[in-house]
């Protein structure tokens, strides 16, 4: 194998920060097509980057916006065709009997997990899985609670199919969600005794956030109106029960009527916050930590405007000065799930097995179908911590296939557990040896030298390498003089690979 041996300075070693020029339509360079096709999806592989190098941003942006799907591109586990399986074993069960049921689910769960980052891998439409994860943080379900993971696989296929489609309808959507509605306990909700939780969360979390224009008394009549919204125990789907709602006259928002469900949408979607809320949002996800006040009002006036059309609220932030401005790249941690499905991706690699994703995913702090709380995941640097921090080296090192601390300890496996997050430090101690036995056994390291071998020749220089695998200059930048393979697996140790 050829070394790689250049006579340049370390410097010349670092990624370049271009300067947008200011001309009326700039055309993307290879280092701007990188930096699209990493915040819109999970990596930026070279064949992709020449199809954009080259169009105008607007151009690149309708290609992006173009390629989205409503449907997966792989198959689900065969087990999302069967006759659900939602009642747990009656009285008169056994204890192996209930313990069948509930080792049945957890297997569901893993492969359901598996699955989902299988697709996330290998989608043609990365975008439609980053927006499908994205919603999947803003209107949130989780295992733990809903216990049935056809409910779950069906909640993720509605986000998908509305990931990038109009919010108005999202919202619709996941109001009558099954998953939603046994999160959030809406199974509770009837006349006389409303339970409350939905209608919080609709104004609190998915709509107007926190303490935004509506008040406690608008909580409760919203409650109201959402009686009755419930869903049938043998199938699954949702059922509008009347002789649950109750149909009395409220006051929602200085507004008077015998509303439904519907109708308390409808009147929080015509409060001009609610696109300012998402549009903060997704400027956190898509552009930077800090939202642009005059940038996110002029976007959701176009999103309002736009009657809620999701592709016009990306599309606009997408093609923002703000999102192409060199200050603002390399400024976000990537997730969890964008870590693990942009390395698979960048290197060709094959997937681990579902427990060990389900495994990973938990000890970085981000499990799929699994999010801490209502909330979500808090995001940004919050990914960081001193565990996480960990853990991430470790699987990066396992995956560059390169040795993992601690590789003398042993430990029996674990399994997925249907508790919170929150763990003693015996038991995030003993998950780590799990994971770190699990790293050993389970995941297939990549072969660099053969990854180095297919790419272009125009990628294979120390410059061009960086700035293919990272957002920014490398803190410890690796010497042109060592072979490609190692080269490669100093890059993707480097902590600015785990940025975009």
């Amino acid at each position: 194998m050829r070394l790689l041996r250049f006579a340049v300075p370390a410097a010349a070693l670092l990624l370049p920060v271009l300067a947008l020029a200011e001309a009326p339509a700039p055309t993307l360079s290879a280092d701007d097509a990188r930096h699209l096709l990493v915040r819109t999806g999970f990596a930026a592989l070279p064949g992709e980057i020449a199809k954009f190098e080259g169009l105008t941003r607007a151009e690149a942006v309708r290609r992006i916006l173009a390629g989205a799907r409503t449907e997966a591109a792989t198959a689900p586990p065969g087990w999302t065709k069967d006759a659900p399986v939602l009642r747990p074993p009656g009285r008169t069960a056994t204890v192996e009997e209930r313990r069948a049921f509930r080792a049945a689910r957890i297997e569901e769960g893993l492969q359901l997990v598996g699955w989902w980052y299988r697709e996330m891998a290998a989608t043609p439409s990365p975008l439609t899985e980053r927006m499908t994860l994205f919603w999947h943080n803003h209107f949130t379900s989780a295992f733990r609670k809903v216990r049935a993971p056809i409910l779950l696989f069906r909640q993720n296929a509605t986000l998908r199919r509305h990931a990038l489609g109009n919010f108005r309808k999202l919202v619709d959507a996941m109001a009558a969600d099954p998953a939603m509605i046994v999160y959030l306990d809406s199974l509770q909700n009837r006349r006389g005794k409303p339970n409350e939780n939905f209608a919080r969360e609709l104004l609190e979390l998915f709509t107007l956030g926190e303490g935004q224009g509506y008040t406690e008394t608008d909580i409760k009549e919203a409650a109201r109106a959402f009686t009755g919204w419930s869903l049938e125990r043998d199938t699954g789907e949702f059922r509008f029960r009347p002789f649950l709602h109750d149909d009395g006259e409220k006051t929602f928002m200085g507004r008077t009527g015998r509303f439904n469900g519907t109708d308390i949408i409808e009147i929080v979607l015509r409060q001009a916050r609610v696109a300012e809320y998402i549009a903060e949002k997704a400027w956190r996800e898509f552009v930077s930590e800090m939202p642009d006040p005059a940038e996110i009002k002029r976007i959701a006036a176009r999103f309002r405007a736009g009657d809620y059309e999701i592709k016009v609220l990306i599309g606009e932030m997408l093609l923002s000065r703000e999102f192409w401005a060199p200050e603002n790249r390399g400024r976000l941690v990537r997730s969890p799930v964008e870590l693990i499905v942009g390395t698979l991706r960048q290197f060709e690699l094959p997937q681990p097995d579902d427990r060990i994703l389900a495994l990973l995913g938990r000890a970085l702090g981000q499990e799929p179908f699994n999010p801490p709380n209502v909330k979500g995941w808090p995001g940004g640097n919050a990914w960081i911590n001193a565990n996480t921090l960990l853990v991430r080296q470790q699987l990066l090192r396992r995956l560059m296939a390169g040795t993992v601390p601690g590789a003398e300890r042993q430990t029996a496996e674990g399994e997925m557990q249907e508790q919170p997050p929150a763990m003693t430090e015996e038991q995030r101690a003993r998950r780590q040896r799990v994971l770190e036995r699990r790293m050993r056994e389970r995941i297939e390291g990549a072969d660099l030298d053969a990854w180095y071998a297919k790419l272009d020749r125009r990628w294979q220089s120390p410059e061009r390498l960086v700035s293919l695998l990272l957002p920014i200059k490398p803190v410890n930048p690796p010497k042109g003089d060592s072979d490609p393979a190692r080269f490669i697996r100093d890059l993707a140790l480097d902590p600015t690979f785990q940025l975009k």
